[in-house]
C-alpha cells in the first residue's frame, strides 16, 4: 500500500514562494508517475504539474515558468517549487503517485496567497 505524506504549504504575500514535498512509504516500483494537483474552494480537482520516472515533465499552462516540479528518487519523495505566487494559486494542493497498479492521494495541503 502506498501512502503519501505532503508537507510545505502555508500562508504567503503574493509574489512570495513555497516549496511543497510529498514523501511517498510503501512500494511505489521504479515505473510511475509523481504530480501535483490542487483544488480551489468551489473548483473541481486540476492538475498542477506531473513528472514521470523518466524525468518528463507536464505543467498546466497556469503555473508554467512560475512553478518547477522534481522527484528524489533515492528518497521517493516529489517537490513542487512555487514562485511569483497569486491570490488565484490559493488552494489544497494534493500530491498523487501511480502507475499501471496503483493511484494514491495524499491527503492535502493547504496554501493560502494573500494580495
Amino acid at each position: 500500500q502506498v501512502q503519501l505524506v505532503e508537507s510545505g504549504g502555508g500562508l504567503v504575500q503574493a509574489g512570495g514562494s513555497l516549496r511543497l514535498s510529498c514523501a511517498t512509504s510503501g512500494s511505489i516500483g521504479s515505473i510511475n508517475t509523481m504530480g501535483w494537483y490542487r483544488q480551489a474552494p468551489g473548483k473541481q480537482r486540476e492538475l498542477v504539474a506531473t513528472i514521470t520516472s523518466g524525468g518528463s515533465r507536464n505543467y498546466a499552462d497556469s503555473v508554467k515558468g512560475r512553478f518547477t516540479i522534481s522527484r528524489d528518487n533515492a528518497k521517493n519523495t516529489v517537490y513542487l517549487e512555487m514562485n511569483s505566487l497569486k491570490p488565484e494559486d490559493t488552494a489544497v494542493y494534493y500530491c498523487n503517485v501511480r502507475s499501471a497498479w496503483y493511484n494514491s492521494w495524499g491527503q492535502g495541503t493547504h496554501v493560502t496567497v494573500s494580495s
